[in-house]
């Protein structure tokens, strides 16, 4: 097959989160498995600095943004054997930042992504790409599968593809004022509650939901979540109508780069054999590095993210203001976002420099020095489409503790007697989204570091050899492609 991926990001290009790991690795390892992949993104500042080598594809054309002639000029390199092409308008896409600025979101938005999901389906046709699935990233890539399904173009390329949508976190749904439908270049007729019309608005995710053959999100448990009216964000009707083509794929994990027996970052590399002397080594150096006393008894819990509620801070403050003095834990905690947060942990690492360490941004080398040389690993998220730092901390065999919500429930077995006799815990989890349970979930795992060395061991190597990497995830998209394809077919558009 061929797929055509639609990003807003994909690294090494342009990232702000996970959206830009998939998209950046998914299409190599669907070469590797023995297909043809292209990849369409903005050509952002960033993107034309990434060091690739660009080539002029020679595909210009104009679009008509709501009486605005807007020139796209396709740009080409290469990502392995994956084909990327950028879309280069620099009114659009030359600027500092991907989405906004300090005065928070970019006022156009809608304009821009509009402009950029159009502009990639002109350009499958004038690149004469023979596509079999158009795969389309969250909802700045929205349009793609509207475009497709209504053949509003009667391009050639409509009449032999499948579209295919991949949520990666609902919270996001480009919901703009009604005017913006004319930036979309679709006709008002879908402006309506079932296709593209939300409480008044537009909505471009909905807008992917509701025309693409299949819809897909990032873990299993995410996908039933969002059915649902505490996790749907108002969608949950619009998905559950789509129940049958919906399904959850758990993303995949890069072990050339997050993997102990190769990376660099770390002080000593180690494998599920040497992982006794190789995390200890590394501990001693996390804890130098981020001024804590080195001191190979006392627990070490990492945490590693945006400061927001969404990732559980509202219960993780709280639970350090209310044990840091009482309980001989020492916190390494990497990251920014909401000033309340950033304050407080700034305050208690000031108070107690022996127990809390906090770099206030986000440094990759420290994130893979933590994951290696902390003992466990904190994710109390109140949701979790997916989840990465879980999956990177079990290959380094760091214990992950975490709310029991989508992508993290269906990667980290909770222990108990049953999962212990079974051979399948690997963490610590709970169910109830509140203070006092986490509380006793972080306890218990504390417990079990200090008084059961044996059963720590166990959980660390069950962790250490299971296979989160992109071979399992990339099948798995495989056989979605191929009944999206199915679907397409029994419809008669294929």
């Amino acid at each position: 097959m061929h797929v055509v991926m639609a990003s807003a990001e994909a690294i090494p290009f342009a990232k702000t989160g996970g959206l830009a790991d998939v998209c950046g690795t998914l299409p190599q390892k669907l070469v590797e498995q023995g297909h043809r992949c292209s990849l369409f993104l903005p050509a952002y500042r960033r993107a034309i600095a990434s060091g690739h080598a660009l080539s002029d594809s020679h595909v210009t054309f104009v679009v008509d943004m709501a009486g605005k002639q807007m020139t796209a000029r396709i740009l080409k390199t290469t990502l392995g054997s994956v084909d990327v092409y950028l879309v280069d308008q620099p009114h659009y896409f030359d600027r500092d930042q991907l989405y906004g600025d300090e005065h928070g979101d970019f006022r156009d938005n809608c304009e821009r992504f509009c402009f950029f999901s159009r502009s990639v389906v002109e350009a499958i046709e004038r690149l004469r790409l023979q596509v079999d699935i158009v795969h389309c990233h969250d909802w700045q890539t929205g349009l793609i599968p509207a475009f497709h399904r209504t053949n509003l173009r009667d391009f050639a390329w409509y009449r032999n593809a499948a579209s295919v949508m991949t949520i990666h976190n609902l919270a996001y749904q480009g919901r703009y004022w009604q005017p913006d439908m004319g930036l979309t270049g679709l006709d008002w007729k879908y402006f309506n509650w079932q296709q593209m019309e939300f409480y008044g608005d537009l909505n471009l995710l909905k807008t992917g939901i509701t025309f693409a053959d299949y819809v897909t999100t990032v873990s299993p448990s995410y996908a039933m979540e969002i059915q649902t009216p505490a996790h749907g964000c108002g969608l949950d009707g619009t998905l559950r109508a789509r129940g049958n083509r919906i399904t959850g794929i758990v993303n995949g994990v890069d072990y050339d780069v997050w993997d102990p027996r190769n990376d660099k970052h770390i002080a000593q590399q180690y494998d599920i054999e040497s992982w006794r002397t190789g995390k200890q080594e590394c501990k001693n150096d996390l804890q130098r590095l981020m001024g804590l006393p080195v001191r190979k008894e006392v627990p070490v819990i990492g945490l590693i993210g945006r400061l927001a509620e969404q990732k559980g801070w509202d219960l993780v403050k709280p639970l350090l203001e209310q044990s840091v003095d009482s309980h001989d834990i020492q916190w390494v905690i990497l990251g920014s976002g909401e000033q309340r947060f950033s304050i407080a942990l700034s305050e208690l690492a000031k108070r107690r420099p022996d127990r809390v360490s906090f770099r206030m941004e986000f440094s990759d080398p420290i994130a893979h020095k933590i994951e290696a040389g902390s003992d466990m690993f904190l994710m109390p998220s109140s949701y979790e489409p997916c989840g990465l730092n879980q999956l990177y901390s079990l290959r380094y065999g760091t214990v992950p503790i975490v709310h029991a919500t989508g992508g993290l429930i269906d990667t980290v077995c909770n222990t108990n007697e049953a999962s212990l006799a079974n051979g399948r815990a690997t963490g610590f989890s709970f169910l109830n989204y509140d203070f006092d349970s986490l509380k006793d979930c972080v306890w218990r795992a504390v417990d079990t570091y200090s008084r059961e060395p044996q059963i720590w061991a166990t959980l660390i190597e069950t962790g250490m050899a299971q296979d989160w990497s992109w071979s399992h995830s990339a099948k798995a998209y495989e056989s979605v492609y191929r009944r999206a394809r199915e679907l397409a077919a029994i419809e008669g558009r294929l």
